[in-house]
């Protein structure tokens, strides 16, 4: 009896692209003297808002002991600085310096123009980013909410 075609490997796909795009951010991050990892503590705390380290750490996709280290090298190279929650005397919260914030500007103009030019190579417009957070929340065991489809 003759085999069905196999279909594709959704966890291969996905972590081949992830290894693929993580190569590509962190050669682009290198040419502003940035790693991946700060780049993603950049981006987490760059609103200006404070934010806890555990809430850091889930966005920067590190363990908090890592990202404690991590982050004590940033306040060394000021980029960025803690200071206690006004709320909760006991937590600490992460904001950008100057320093930082002009890192973020920079580093950021170059991925985005990066990505942007991915995507429009794959003729995508906005349907890729819909799918991956509707199948995040979905591995997740969140509700299968799709985010609205972008507008042609």
């Amino acid at each position: 009896m003759p085999s069905e075609p196999s279909s594709p490997d959704l966890a291969h796909l996905l972590s081949h692209a992830e290894r693929g795009l993580g190569r590509r951010l962190a050669a682009l991050l290198a040419e502003e003297g940035c790693s991946v990892e700060e780049w993603r503590v950049l981006s987490a705390v760059a609103d200006g808002q404070g934010h806890p380290m555990s809430e850091i750490a889930d966005r920067a996709l590190m363990p908090p002991p890592s990202l404690t280290k991590l982050v004590d090298r940033m306040v060394a190279g000021n980029l960025v600085y803690r200071r206690p929650d006004p709320d909760d005397r006991r937590r600490v919260l992460l904001y950008l310096t100057a320093r930082g914030r002009i890192l973020h500007q920079r580093a950021g103009h170059r991925v985005h123009s990066d990505q942007t030019r991915l995507l429009d190579a794959i003729g995508d417009q906005g349907e890729l980013t819909r799918l991956l957070l509707l199948l995040a929340a979905t591995v997740d065991g969140l509700p299968a909410v799709a985010p609205s489809r972008p507008q042609s």
